[in-house]
């Protein structure tokens, strides 16, 4: 029975440690940065192709808004509410015995959403600009790779300025996306079992 005990403990050990690690990066990058540099502040890193460039998010995905102050309240709750079913998805997954891979995917997407909610709780207070509940989400991390025009013949577009990939982002934002993406090219199969 122990024995079952210390391998039950073990399975969530990975997990835990990739959702510490995230939220401890995320953290402290975005802490230095909303401290180091002024909001537009840029330093290129590598060329034009890799930037930190910083800004803050209001909203949802993209700098997206909806219903003023209201809406802000109304995300945030709505973030902490899914995170949490994330979090119990997680210790269910990992009791049930789905495989570390799929576990990890998911506890990626766990961390990145709770990195972005601590933004949005605490950063109003912690920085003294907003109330609880009412803070940005810090993004930093730019990467415009391809940088150009449409030519003038391309309907619609035409002419005006291409950039590819132009959302600024952040840690959070990065573990999403890759906890999303892997799940959906390495586990299909895994989400039809669920």
């Amino acid at each position: 029975m122990q024995k079952k005990s210390k391998q039950h403990k073990v399975k969530f050990l990975k997990p835990a440690i990739v959702i510490i690690l995230i939220l401890v990066f995320d953290q402290v990058f975005k802490i230095w940065i909303k401290t180091n540099m002024i909001i537009g502040e840029e330093h290129h890193i590598i060329g034009n192709w890799f930037i930190l460039h910083f800004t803050e998010n209001n909203g949802i995905a993209f700098g997206l808004e909806f219903w003023g102050e209201n809406g802000k309240i109304f995300l945030t709750i709505f973030r902490i509410i899914a995170a949490f079913f994330i979090g119990y998805f997680i210790v269910s997954i990992v009791k049930k015995g789905y495989s570390q891979g799929f576990v990890i995917c998911v506890s990626l997407i766990f961390a990145g959403a709770v990195g972005n909610i601590i933004d949005s709780i605490f950063y109003g207070v912690l920085f003294n600009y907003e109330s609880l509940l009412q803070g940005r989400v810090v993004d930093m991390l730019y990467f415009p790779i391809i940088d150009t025009y449409y030519p003038d013949w391309f309907p619609l577009w035409g002419g005006n300025r291409f950039i590819f990939f132009r959302p600024v982002f952040n840690i959070s934002d990065s573990a999403i996306t890759t906890g999303t993406f892997s799940i959906l090219l390495f586990y299909r199969k895994t989400l039809k079992t669920l």
